[in-house]
């Protein structure tokens, strides 16, 4: 996955304007593209989708997320107290119209759930936001 973003962020961002990155950090793909973002010597901007969002991460992934938003240059709140699938989806609606382009890892199945990653793709392209998908050989869904 890491390799897949990295080949993507060397020809998006090739001659181009400084490379901003924008996540909610969540554990996964969200914090490797961050990282990925940061280890090229781009800024990060982070989106909070709740005031709870950090307490639903994972306990594994969240130094790596108090890490990634301490180096948040911009760091955009939604409204929402609940990590909620809604307030997921706002988040990725402050993403995508913040972005020039969309990379998504992404089988390119239906969303498990309002707010997954289909429905991200698909508000995207709706919007003209040109996507990129990234989803490596023999990987699957937990």
């Amino acid at each position: 996955m890491a390799d897949g973003i990295n080949g993507l962020l060397t020809q998006l961002g090739s001659g181009g304007p400084p490379l901003i990155g924008v996540s909610c950090l969540a554990d996964g793909a969200d914090q490797i593209f961050a990282r990925a973002v940061l280890n090229r010597g781009g800024s990060l901007e982070a989106v909070v989708p709740a005031d709870e969002y950090r307490d639903g991460l994972p306990e594994n992934a969240r130094a790596e997320y108090d890490e990634l938003f301490a180096r948040a240059v911009v760091v955009h709140r939604c409204v929402h107290r609940e990590s909620t699938a809604e307030a997921h989806m706002d988040a990725s609606r402050v993403m995508v119209d913040g972005a020039d382009h969309l990379i998504a890892v992404w089988d390119g199945e239906p969303a498990r759930a309002y707010g997954g990653t289909a429905d991200v793709v698909q508000y995207a392209r709706e919007e003209g936001v040109p996507v990129s998908v990234v989803w490596p050989a023999g990987a699957h869904r937990d």
